[in-house]
């Protein structure tokens, strides 16, 4: 019998619409990141576990290669530093938290991965209210302390889902800072963290032929999908983005949590 048969490749051209599914919700997630700067790995996360288009680990594991492609993109087109001297703490924060947050992810998937999918559900509902929930801006940008606890949230959830957004972006958005400054803040906050994922979910539990390989094949959708809408934004502002995104998340993570 081939073993090729059985290969990735071989399902990719056996069920291509499938494959060109998976690159739609890529093309989505990363214009919806690009416009608003976060929620890149909730929307792709929902989106394929929504239709069965791939495994929670698998699309986890192609999110992280997929954030790091879009941040690198992202500064490329635009040229501006990011806010290094602001994000300091809540990067070393999140940066030792996402260790803790593989390590769930290897005992999830040993032991209950029968629940990795209603964990993560559960884990979008809760994003969506608090994308929706922020209050007003702070009269003055916050205190390390705060950054830190925020980044140390956000690693958490970025090592164990590939997504390390809400935390983060709830803290941010209620600093009196610039749309761009918090775009570019979350941006690199989410690529910091999506390089150590890679690294310690490769030394510890391996990323997949099949992950491997629909990364590769989004690459180029998210490189010229964040080009093409920086060059092009749509005249839709970040206030009404936002509800609409969370609207998304929540409806598909009530789904995956009602399977």
């Amino acid at each position: 019998m081939d073993p090729f048969s059985f290969s990735p490749i071989a399902e990719v051209v056996s069920s291509p619409a499938t494959s060109l599914s998976f690159l739609l919700c890529v093309a989505v997630a990363t214009y919806v990141q690009t416009l608003t700067g976060f929620a890149f790995g909730l929307v792709l996360l929902s989106l394929v576990a929504t239709f069965e288009l791939a495994t929670v680990a698998d699309a986890a594991n192609t999110a992280t290669v997929l954030t790091l492609i879009n941040a690198v993109a992202f500064f490329r087109a635009e040229r501006q530093a990011p806010p290094w001297k602001l994000m300091r703490p809540a990067l070393i924060a999140s940066l030792l938290t996402v260790l803790v947050g593989v390590l769930l992810l290897r005992w999830i998937s040993n032991n209950a991965s029968a629940w990795l999918e209603t964990a993560l559900g559960v884990a979008i509902v809760v994003c969506a209210i608090t994308l929706v929930a922020r209050k007003r801006q702070a009269p003055r940008i916050g205190p390390p302390s705060g950054f830190a606890m925020a980044g140390a949230l956000s690693g958490l959830m970025g090592g164990l889902f590939g997504t390390s957004g809400p935390p983060i972006v709830y803290h941010l958005y209620r600093q009196p800072l610039a749309t761009d400054v918090v775009r570019r803040a979350l941006l690199v906050m989410f690529a910091s963290n999506a390089g150590m994922r890679l690294v310690l979910v490769v030394l510890s539990i391996g990323m997949s032929p099949r992950a491997l390989l629909l990364s590769a094949l989004a690459v180029p959708v998210v490189h010229v999908t964040t080009r093409l809408t920086l060059k092009a934004p749509p005249p839709v502002p970040a206030r009404v983005m936002r509800p609409l995104v969370a609207g998304l998340l929540a409806l598909t993570g009530l789904a995956m949590v009602a399977r």
